[in-house]
């Protein structure tokens, strides 16, 4: 058996890296079948198997960061023939061509998946930490009344994650923050701002305050609360699944 890795950063959050590789394929001669597909996280394709025939297996795992979604790739691929001459046919001849296939594939792959992402409307939110208490914010009005969430709005076109999340945060509290380290990224199951359902994030830094005092603009409450508060409040379902890091960010202070 014959393995190679490759990693990808893609400049695009996790939707839309997962369904524009999908849609690309990949590069190989022959079709593959799928085995395993867990959108947005993994998926696996595989083409050939039994003795005396060539096989390739070619899985992805897709994973959030602050800068996109980093791609980390597996192919794996057999010759079907024994001893030296398999040898010399998997590692020789057909290695090469999986590289040079895979390069131009990957090229092609991030750049369609930067392309896509401008036109898929994404939400990120703040995790604002002053010593061992985050702040939260709870909505009014519309089906989330009385739920509780992490500050934070639509980015709009042209405008950096970063760069939504300060304006965000000045204007529904009224201060500047100063986004730190990426927390994680939660796939939002309906529609955003009109997009195809299930294709945005919500993509939560932790920030600090850079001056001032929130005050609640757009929300009905606001609330500093500790690590043993988090887990009773009435969250909404997109930010619930990232309380782990949160506490965990918490309890390093």
């Amino acid at each position: 058996m014959f393995r190679l890795r490759f990693t990808t950063l893609v400049e695009a959050p996790l939707t839309v890296a997962f369904d524009v590789a999908r849609v690309l394929g990949r590069p190989w001669g022959a079709p593959l079948q799928e085995v395993v597909s867990v959108r947005p996280d993994r998926d696996v394709y595989a083409m050939g198997s039994g003795r005396g025939r060539r096989w390739l297996t070619h899985s992805r795992r897709f994973s959030a960061t602050g800068a996109g979604t980093l791609v980390e790739e597996q192919v794996d691929w057999g010759t079907g023939l024994p001893g030296v001459v398999g040898g010399l046919l998997g590692q020789a001849v057909l290695r090469r061509r999986i590289v040079r296939a895979m390069q131009a594939h990957l090229d092609a792959y991030a750049a369609a998946a930067a392309r896509r992402a401008l036109d898929v409307v994404q939400v990120v939110g703040a995790a604002v930490v002053d010593g061992q208490r985050v702040l939260v914010a709870q909505r009014s009005g519309g089906p989330y009344d009385g739920l509780w969430e992490f500050p934070g709005g639509k980015v709009e076109r042209g405008e950096s994650d970063l760069s939504a999340l300060v304006r965000e945060c000045r204007e529904e509290l009224g201060v500047d923050v100063l986004p730190q380290a990426f927390l994680g990224e939660v796939l939002l199951d309906g529609s955003v701002a009109g997009g195809p359902p299930a294709s945005s994030t919500l993509r939560v830094w932790w920030a600090r305050l850079a001056e001032g005092h929130p005050v609640a603009h757009e929300h009905a409450a606001l609330r500093w609360v500790g690590v043993d508060e988090l887990a009773g409040l009435d969250w909404i379902a997109a930010d619930r699944p990232l309380l782990p890091a949160v506490v965990d960010l918490l309890r390093r202070f």
